[in-house]
């Protein structure tokens, strides 16, 4: 396979989640398209949508760490997670209805968010080096989005798909990280009739600052280190769980605090 036959598919991969963005219609899998199915591959559809969304003004504010469960990475077959970018408009505010006519196929799940003072851009990155990054850490909330049919998605889907990000929310407690232990955060999901996900931080590879250090260390790697003020997403806490119009979410963390979403309901009608 030459590289322009590669290109060409790329590049059709990434018209087909445009088209499914614009139209608001799911497409099929787009490894239907791509005859390469690795990770740089994946990675090379994401990076054609990132700077489609910058030349159209977005700005990017963050990054998302996906797959950090063992059991999720053994559903796709894969040994690694994977990384997302987050963009200016995908950040919501925890007090206004969130248009559910922006999504196609929404899942939320609760996580840890850190917010970085420093850069990241150096090849010598250890637990001290990203904890000293930090600013602040808070509870947040994901709204995972898939522009494929029915989350028919294999690794290269969703690495390409912007690793199904959508939107997101962080909360308003927040609290320095210095040398606080995270691995044992519990995390209890409530949708107003019960509590519908629960879990712990070690669902992120043991530690949410593994993730995080992991994040950092690929995006060194790939020469587009993390930033000062950016935000990153460290992974779910607990299982992902479908939104609906009207939906309204708060999640809490142990020792961190609260967040919350709410969803619009086009029709009107009440949960």
């Amino acid at each position: 396979m030459t590289g322009s036959i590669l290109t060409d598919q790329i590049a059709k991969a990434a018209q087909r989640l445009q088209e499914a963005q614009r139209s608001r219609t799911p497409c099929p899998p787009v490894r239907e398209h791509l005859s390469d199915h690795g990770v740089a591959t994946g990675y090379a559809v994401q990076s054609v949508l990132t700077r489609a969304r910058l030349d159209e003004g977005r700005r990017v504010v963050g990054r998302k760490v996906g797959l950090t469960s063992p059991a999720v990475q053994a559903q796709l077959g894969v040994d690694r997670p994977d990384f997302g970018v987050l963009f200016d408009d995908m950040a919501c505010a925890p007090d206004h209805p969130i248009d559910i006519g922006r999504l196609l196929q929404p899942r939320i799940e609760a996580e840890i968010a850190f917010v970085l003072a420093g850069d990241l851009d150096r090849d010598d990155l250890d637990e001290n080096t990203v904890r000293a990054a930090v600013a602040e850490v808070a509870p947040a909330l994901e709204i995972v989005d898939s522009r494929i049919t029915g989350w028919d998605i294999t690794f290269v889907d969703t690495v390409a798909d912007n690793a199904s990000s959508g939107l997101f929310v962080l909360g308003d407690d927040r609290h320095p990280l210095g040398d606080r232990d995270l691995r044992e955060v519990a995390m209890t999901l409530d949708d107003g009739s019960g509590v519908v996900s629960s879990g712990s931080s070690a669902a992120c590879l043991g530690d949410p600052v593994s993730a995080l250090l992991w994040l950092a260390r690929t995006a060194y790697e790939l020469g587009d280190p993390l930033r000062a003020g950016e935000v990153v997403l460290s992974g779910a806490l607990g299982p992902m769980v479908p939104v609906r119009p009207g939906s309204r979410f708060i999640a809490t963390l142990t020792g961190l605090g609260t967040v919350r979403a709410a969803f619009t309901d086009p029709t009107g009608a009440t949960e």
